[in-house]
Order: structure tokens, then sequence, then C-alpha cells
């Protein structure tokens, strides 16, 4: 599954190429907002652990299992929701999770967040491995753990801190020649900038374009 794999202009392998492929399906649920994103998320964060190893990306690669964690967390919450966020139209118990909005107490704790993981990361990738971008891994890592607890959480704010690290990572995965990866990366900007506007209009928030709710989408819980 490791063995190169020479597509067009690029060389690849199997294992990148079905990491791909899943990765692509599991944001597209995630717009969708679909619980089963987080079994693809499973999947491809295992595969793509294998992928960033041989890389020497181990920030990354560390990531995939913390992913795995937080995606049966995710799950669990996607479907159970809890009694704080319930959709008031669908206040019966069992009701799935509202998308919501972080007050400005929780983006600072999310900037504070991200900023103490990148020092951590960075110092430990730096100290206790080889790779040759401790710094770029780590500030991803944090950055890319940071989202991946919002999104459990349905925090429209997952989509900005995505958005920022999905275009930082196209640059770093070309460095390592992980052209495919980067490609998806950049595929992933696009997914992120929809996820967004898609969770805008289902919480009730203004996308820049008419300014209503879209009919009928969830109200907008700040915290």
């Amino acid at each position: 599954m490791n063995l190169p794999l020479h597509l067009a202009v690029f060389v690849t392998t199997p294992l990148e190429l079905l990491s791909f492929g899943l990765s692509v399906l599991t944001v597209w649920l995630n717009i969708r907002q679909s619980h089963w994103a987080w079994l693809f998320a499973i999947v491809s964060s295992a595969t793509y652990a294998m992928v960033f190893f041989g890389s020497r990306l181990y920030g990354d690669m560390g990531l995939q299992f913390v992913f795995i964690a937080v995606s049966v967390y995710g799950w669990r919450q996607w479907l159970r929701g809890d009694l704080r966020h319930r959709d008031a139209d669908l206040g019966a118990p069992g009701a799935g999770l509202a998308v919501t909005a972080l007050g400005a107490r929780g983006r600072w704790l999310v900037a504070g967040g991200w900023l103490a993981g990148f020092v951590v990361l960075a110092w430990f990738l730096k100290t206790w491995t080889d790779t040759d971008v401790p710094h770029a891994d780590g500030f991803l890592t944090a950055g890319s753990l940071v989202g991946q607890l919002l999104l459990s959480r349905k925090k429209v704010e997952n989509w900005h801190v995505w958005i920022i690290v999905d275009v930082l990572y196209v640059g770093l995965y070309l460095h390592k020649h992980l052209v495919l990866t980067a490609i998806l990366y950049a595929v992933f900007v696009g997914m992120a900038i929809a996820g967004l506007r898609a969770w805008q209009q289902s919480a009730g928030m203004p996308t820049g374009g008419s300014g209503s709710d879209g009919g009928g989408g969830r109200r907008l819980v700040l915290e």
C-alpha cells in the first residue's frame, strides 16, 4: 500500500490515494452535518497516520490518533447532543447537537489554546524527533486539534480554523513532496468555505448574502 504510484506528473502511493478519497468524503459529510462523517474520519485518520510516518511528519502522525479519539467523542455528541444545545424545534430527548457560535470568551480560549499547543508541540518535535519542520508541524498540528474539537461541538468557528490551517498545509505538503495531499488540502480550502456558509445558514447567521436565516434554520446560540 505504500509503494510508489505514478500519476501524471507526480508520484503518490495507494495509501495516500485511499486517504485522499476518504478525507474528501469526510469533509463533504461534515458540511451536510451527517454523523457518518465521524466513521470515515476515523478510517482516514488511521490511514493518514501511516502516510505521515513515512514522511517524518510526526506531529501530524500523532494528531491522527488524537483525531480518532475526538471522532469517537464527536460522533457521540452529534448523535446525542446535550440539554444546553438542543434545537428548540426538536427539543425532545435524543435530538442532535445544534450548530452554535462561540462568544468572545470562547474565541480567546481557542486562540490561547492554539498558541499554547503550538509552543508545546514545536518544542517536543524539535527536541525529540528528527523532523525538519518542527515549528510548521507544531503550529498546524495544534490548529488542527483546535478545529477538530470545535467541529465535535458543532461550533461554526471550526471552519474559520480549517480555512487557515488548510491554506498553510498546502505549502507544507508541497515541501514534503506529498503532492496529492497538497491538492487535497487545496480542495479542503474550498470545502471549508462552503461548510462555513452552510453552517452559518443552519445557525441563522448572516452569510454575506441576503442576510436571512435561510428559512427555518437552527437558532444561533452564543457561548
